[in-house]
């Protein structure tokens, strides 16, 4: 199979779908690899480098994505590369398409296979190609987070941790799954008063067994959500619907009961996020304020450590992509039902229920589709 690794080009984002060492392992098995000129730098990869991985260094990403089988990203397609892609092309990236009814329409379009690393499942019910990425988001959270409470900022003027004789921040975590977890480390670690609000009894139990009683959980409802970020400093929003938009947990009426000069971090933002007041920025412009309230809404934060990211990201896409080189799309599919549950359009059909019945498509189960 030939596949393609262009060149990222979403605002400020680093990574890129494929590593040298990625390469070397798929030319292994016996694939093609084509990789745009300069995708890799962003991680500190040279043309070079992917060149002594086995991989053909390619002038322009309309060469990659008019000839290759395979197209592997980390950020969802950008409108002027959904008008590049083919039918019966697979896509293996990030998508987020609940939020993002353009690109859902460019894509039923498009005739494409288009597989989301973010659906994809595994046998203990996570989202294993999501978890690296959550991991360094919910870290990110905090340093961002800390960074906005700065005064010079627009902040409280609060440092995290405090110090002796002087109250530490107090940040509240809506969510204690990967996102959380990893904020809850981070600020833990800074020395900040930390509780999550979580509606799984058996999660917050997990959590307290792992933090110890220093961390405080709340069992999530509206008016625990009121209250808590009320008289918090830094709110990060970590909930997850899998493949679906985000619960809006946090109104903005709710805004004005919180200190000016608070910050919220809401992670939830690539799934269209957990506040009615969020909206996408980028790490060019990373924040806004509403009613006082600082918002930091990075809708691709990992691409800020863009080294670390990457490969953490290959480490978990790589098995599943040689996977879908060395069968063909149908058989990998049909034979994983992990992997298939990441598809989520397959040539004009929506095949992921939650993208469906957010943004008005008929479904059609995965089977099906691949059957047709």
């Amino acid at each position: 199979m030939l596949i393609g690794v262009p060149k990222e080009i979403k605002n400020h984002e680093y990574r890129v779908g494929m590593t040298p060492l990625s390469v070397r392992e798929a030319v292994r098995h016996g694939h093609e690899v084509w990789v745009e000129i300069g995708a890799g730098l962003g991680i500190g990869a040279s043309d070079e480098d992917y060149r002594a991985a086995g991989a053909q260094n390619i002038p322009t990403a309309e060469e990659i994505f008019a000839k290759a089988d395979m197209i592997v990203k980390v950020k969802e397609p950008q409108a002027v590369e959904r008008k590049l892609l083919r039918e019966g092309q697979i896509l293996y990236t990030y998508l987020h398409l609940a939020p993002d009814p353009e690109q859902t329409k460019d894509l039923v379009k498009s005739g494409a296979v288009c597989i989301a690393y973010e659906t994809v499942t595994n046998s203990r019910g996570g989202l294993p190609l999501l978890a690296p990425m959550s991991q360094v988001a919910g870290r990110m959270s905090i340093q961002s987070g800390a960074h906005c409470l700065e005064k010079a900022q627009g902040g409280l003027g609060i440092l995290l941790g405090g110090v002796p004789g002087v109250a530490p921040a107090k940040v509240v975590i809506l969510g204690g799954g990967v996102v959380g977890t990893n904020a809850a480390a981070m600020a833990m670690g800074l020395g900040a008063d930390v509780t999550i609000l979580e509606k799984s009894t058996d999660r917050m139990e997990e959590l307290v067994s792992r933090f110890g009683t220093q961390l405080k959980t709340l069992y999530s409802t509206q008016g625990a959500v009121e209250d808590l970020c009320a008289t918090a400093d830094l709110v990060v929003g970590g909930v997850l619907i899998p493949g679906a938009a985000a619960p809006k947990l946090v109104t903005r009426k709710m805004l004005k009961d919180w200190k000016n000069g608070s910050v919220l971090v809401d992670v939830a933002i690539d799934q269209g996020g957990c506040a009615e007041t969020s909206k996408a920025t980028t790490h060019a412009d990373p924040t806004y304020v509403v009613d006082g309230v600082i918002h930091y809404c990075v809708a691709n934060m990992p691409g800020g450590v863009a080294h670390t990211s990457t490969y953490a990201l290959n480490n978990v896409t790589l098995p599943f992509g040689l996977r879908i080189a060395d069968k063909g799309y149908k058989q990998a599919l049909l034979e994983d039902h992990h992997l298939r549950a990441g598809l989520n359009v397959c040539k004009g059909k929506v095949t992921y229920k939650a993208v469906a019945d957010d943004l008005g498509y008929e479904y059609v189960p995965p089977e099906k589709a691949l059957a047709a």
